[in-house]
C-alpha cells in the first residue's frame, strides 16, 4: 500500500478516536476511554508507516533526479517536512505523540476530547484547502542541510504548544464560574469561531471549481459565505455565525459540569499547559528562530529580513515568553495564563497556516 493509504486510515482513526473521546466526557466510562487510545494508538502507528513510505517514495525521486547529491544528503533533503501538505502532517504526528505522553503521563484520557479535534480537523483542512501532495522537486531556497533540523524542532515546539493549547481550553472551562465573566467570553468566542471558519471553508471547497484545488484557499477563502459576491449570503452568514458563537456562550458552561466529574483538575491542567510551553519553548527559539535566521543568511545573505514569516514567529515568542514570565516572575495563575496558552496557539496558527496561505513573502514557497 501507498503512504497515501496510511495517511487516509491514520486520518480516519483520529477522527474515529475524537468522537470516542467525546462519548467518554459524556459517558464516563472506562471501557470508552480505553477504545479512545487504542484507536489514536492505532492512528499513530498508521501515520508512521505513512511518514516512513513518504520519506523512501521522496528518497527515491530525489536520488532519480540528483543522483550525484549522495545518499546522506539525499536522505537528510528528502524528509517529509517539504511543503504544506508534509509539514502539516508531521504536525499532526507531533501532536498526537505528545498527547499520548502526557496521556499516559498523567493517567488523564479526557484531555484528548481537546486535542484530537485539533488532529483531526487539521487534516481535514488539508483535504479541504486542496493542497498539493504530490512530491514535488525542493526549490533553491529549501535545498540545504538546515531544512531537517529547522522544521523538525519548530514543529515539535508546535506540538507542545497544540497540547496547551488543548490543556488550556479545558483549564478555562473548570475555571468559570459565571457566563459573565471576560474569559468564559473568550472561550466561548474561540469555540465558536472556530467551528464557523471550519464550515464555512468546507463550503468553499464544495463550491470552489474542481479544475483548482489548489487555489481554494487562496482565491475562495469566505467566498461562499462572509465574503460572497451576494450581500444576502454574507448578512446571513454573520448572523448565522453570532448566533452560533451565543449557543457556545449559553450551554458552554455544560462542559465544565462534564469535566469536573472526570479526573480533571485546574492544578494538573495548569501543569499540563506549564510543561507543554517549557518543552515548546525552547525547541521553538532553537528550531524556529535561530536556525532559521542561520539558514536566511545562507539562502539571502542577512539573518532577518522582517518577512511576514518572521515577524509573526517574534510574535508567537514574545507571547510564549510573557506566558513564562508572567508565570515566573509576576507569578500569574488560573485565568490569566491559561488565556496567554490559548492567544500563543492562535499566534501560532497564524504563523503557520495564515502566512503561508495569505501573505507573501519569501517563505512563501512553503504553501505549495
Amino acid at each position: 500500500m501507498t503512504s497515501a493509504v496510511f495517511f487516509d486510515i491514520s486520518g480516519l482513526s483520529y477522527l474515529l478516536a475524537m468522537f470516542v473521546y467525546i462519548v467518554f466526557l459524556a459517558s464516563r466510562k472506562h471501557a470508552v476511554g480505553a477504545a479512545a487510545t487504542t484507536i489514536t494508538i492505532f492512528g499513530l502507528a498508521f501515520q508512521s508507516i505513512a511518514l516512513i513510505l513518504r520519506w523512501i517514495d521522496s528518497y527515491a525521486y530525489w536520488m532519480t533526479n540528483s543522483p550525484s547529491s549522495g545518499m546522506i544528503l539525499a536522505l537528510l533533503r528528502s524528509a517529509p517536512l517539504r511543503n504544506l501538505y508534509e509539514s502539516l502532517v508531521f504536525f499532526v504526528w507531533c501532536l498526537i505523540f505528545i498527547h499520548l505522553i502526557v496521556e499516559f503521563k498523567y493517567k488523564v484520557r479526557s484531555l484528548g476530547a481537546f486535542v484530537t479535534p485539533l488532529a483531526a480537523l487539521t487534516l481535514v483542512f488539508i483535504d479541504i484547502s486542496g493542497t498539493s501532495k504530490d512530491i514535488q522537486p525542493l526549490v533553491p531556497a529549501l535545498q540545504s542541510n538546515w531544512l531537517l533540523f529547522h522544521v523538525l524542532l519548530s514543529f515539535l515546539g508546535y506540538a507542545a504548544f497544540g497540547v496547551s493549547f488543548g490543556a488550556g481550553l479545558a483549564h478555562l472551562t473548570l475555571l468559570t464560574e459565571s457566563r459573565k465573566e471576560a474569559a468564559y467570553i473568550f472561550w466561548s468566542i474561540i469555540v465558536g469561531v472556530f467551528i464557523t471558519v471550519l464550515v464555512a471553508m468546507g463550503l468553499d471547497f464544495l463550491n470552489a471549481p474542481p479544475a483548482k484545488p489548489d487555489e481554494v484557499i487562496q482565491s475562495y477563502f469566505l467566498k461562499s459565505t462572509f465574503k460572497s459576491a451576494s450581500g444576502g449570503v454574507a448578512v446571513i452568514s454573520w448572523i448565522v455565525s453570532i448566533a452560533f458563537i451565543f449557543v457556545v456562550w449559553r450551554f458552554g458552561l455544560g462542559f465544565k459540569k462534564i469535566l469536573s466529574g472526570l479526573s480533571l483538575t485546574t492544578d494538573m491542567l495548569e501543569e499540563i499547559t506549564y510543561k507543554s510551553i517549557a518543552v515548546g519553548f525552547p525547541l521553538f527559539t532553537v528550531g524556529g528562530l535561530l536556525m532559521g535566521a542561520i539558514w536566511a543568511n545562507s539562502a539571502w545573505g542577512k539573518y532577518w529580513s522582517w518577512d511576514p514569516k518572521e515577524t509573526w514567529s517574534l510574535i508567537t515568542w514574545f507571547v510564549y515568553a510573557l506566558y513564562l514570565h508572567a508565570r515566573f516572575v509576576k507569578g500569574w495563575r488560573g485565568k490569566k495564563v491559561a488565556v496567554l496558552a490559548v492567544v500563543g496557539f492562535i499566534a501560532v496558527f497564524f504563523t503557520y497556516i495564515g502566512v503561508n496561505l495569505w501573505l507573501s513573502g519569501l517563505h512563501a514557497y512553503g504553501s505549495e
